[in-house]
């Protein structure tokens, strides 16, 4: 196949010669120019084939025919089943800003909620340090955590969720 550079070289070299028409085929591309007056149907043609794909070769084709299909471990069908979990259900508890997440108010402390916590509105369930300020993050929700979604120590984005909570 022509490159477009190659394209224009021939359209100025059959414009500048004595020729009026010019036709060019190759492995299945074919140019066509004439210069009777017709310079516009020239360039339309050009351009027709330029945007015309080049087949893929069929030894290509065939070998992504012959790949198997790829099997995947069954941890990782185990993993994407629980991501698909439903959790239209559950309350999430998402972080207000920006920052880094800790499940408890110091690194010897016991976290403040763990998978199976019992929760109301007021309870800390941790905090969020911004700017070296520490921001205690309340569930919003009288329920019991079924999931804690961030590790400890983790950075967080806004709206980013921390916490499932099945609602009471």
């Amino acid at each position: 196949m022509l490159k477009v550079q190659e394209i224009r070289e021939l359209i100025k070299l059959v414009d500048q010669s004595s020729i009026d028409e010019f036709s060019y085929e190759y492995e299945g591309s074919k140019i066509k120019m004439k210069k009777r007056g017709a310079e516009k149907n020239m360039v339309e043609q050009v351009m027709q084939t330029v945007a015309t794909p080049a087949p893929q070769p069929v030894a290509a084709v065939q070998e992504l025919v012959k790949q198997e299909p790829k099997v995947e471990p069954a941890a990782v069908q185990e993993v994407k089943q629980e991501e698909a979990k439903d959790t239209s259900n559950l309350h999430k508890i998402v972080s207000p800003m920006v920052g880094t997440f800790y499940q408890s108010s110091s690194p010897d402390a016991e976290a403040y909620v763990k998978e199976g916590s019992k929760v109301s509105k007021d309870s800390i369930v941790c905090i969020v340090e911004a700017m070296k300020l520490f921001n205690e993050i309340e569930a919003e929700v009288n329920g019991e955590i079924v999931e804690v979604l961030a590790k400890d120590g983790q950075l967080v984005e806004y709206g980013q969720p921390l916490f499932l909570v099945k609602p009471e």
